[in-house]
């Protein structure tokens, strides 16, 4: 029988925090995903693992007897690609990079001729996820690294210690408006002016993310009012232009966006998002994973800030003018 070691992942996780909503966020997926990957689980398995009720999930016996088990095969699963993974830092290989929504538009054709030079015969794979699902990737050895962006006070590890962080650059936070919105024609807005605009958010289970990109922080205590939860950069945007809510977003996000139906403004109140490279805290780099944060670090950031993208699109373009 084979069993999926994300399943697992999952399983225990469940397990620790004895809720699915608690685990879900700390899986950076959603309730109903988490619960349809513990059915498929028992299923794959033939037996109920957990009796479930208004207070939480608790295993049954076979359940506890998986938990007793599953610590120890993830470790040796872990242990062994580490393993894989050393052996073959003498000899080229791919390092594989996980990016989400518009993150990717930080790294180009420098990026990976830097890494090139710096470790000969390497190839980088890119892969996107959906939003705040890198983790996943991560923790299942799928990713080297993932580039996510996060608030500042995001040091050199994730606040609940799991993931290691290699910060790039600081990027601005941006108002993003529907072309016909009425403060679409202002240079510059201020965060005051924005607190009472439905915002389009990202998942709930982003957790720390989510409320960064709901720009609460510059809120002062205000509640949000959210118009829609939008899961990919596309569906974000797309939601923007229809007008069920503004959002905030890196400035980056604007050389990226490439439609007229948006457009981008500063804000003043709202601190920036910082842009960096994130690992499992368990698993020192290797070498190539190593190179890739020093040729991100050369051609990603200057004065610790990204470096502004190329913009595209005429909703862009007005963002560019408006921030001169």
């Amino acid at each position: 029988m084979d069993i999926d070691t994300r399943l697992l992942r999952y399983f225990t996780m469940v397990v620790e925090e004895g809720q699915l909503t608690a685990a879900a966020s700390r899986l950076s997926l959603s309730q109903p995903t988490l619960t349809k990957r513990i059915r498929q689980l028992e299923a794959e398995l033939g037996v109920r693992l957990f009796d479930r009720s208004r207070a939480g999930m608790a295993p049954t016996a076979a359940g506890r007897e998986l938990a007793g088990r599953a610590p120890a095969l993830l470790a040796d699963v872990s242990t062994a690609l580490r393993a894989v993974r050393g052996a073959a830092t003498a000899d080229p290989g791919t390092l594989h990079v996980g990016f989400e929504g518009g993150t990717i538009n930080l790294v180009g054709r420098a990026t990976v001729e830097e890494f090139a030079r710096r470790m000969p015969g390497w190839q980088v794979r890119l892969r996107e996820y959906r939003w705040f699902d890198s983790a996943g990737g991560l923790d299942s050895g799928e990713l080297d690294l993932a580039l996510w962006h996060a608030p500042p006070h995001v040091g050199d590890r994730t606040p609940d210690g799991r993931y290691g962080c290699a910060p790039l650059g600081l990027d601005e936070r941006w108002a993003v408006l529907p072309a016909g919105h009425r403060f679409a024609d202002r240079a510059e807005l201020d965060i005051a002016e924005l607190l009472d605009e439905e915002v389009v958010a990202v998942p709930a289970a982003a957790g720390l993310w989510r409320d960064h990109w709901l720009g609460t922080d510059g809120r002062q205590g205000a509640p949000v009012r959210i118009g829609l939860v939008a899961h990919s950069t596309d569906e974000w945007l797309a939601a923007v232009a229809c007008g069920q809510g503004i959002g905030f977003a890196p400035a980056s996000l604007s050389g990226l966006a490439g439609r007229s139906d948006v457009v981008f403004r500063p804000v003043r109140g709202l601190g920036p998002s910082r842009a960096g490279l994130y690992w499992r805290a368990d698993r020192p780099l290797g070498p190539a994973a190593a190179a890739f944060v020093r040729s991100c670090r050369e051609t990603v950031a200057a004065d610790g800030r990204v470096r502004a993208p190329e913009r595209r699109g005429p909703g862009a373009q007005m963002a560019s003018k408006g921030a001169a």
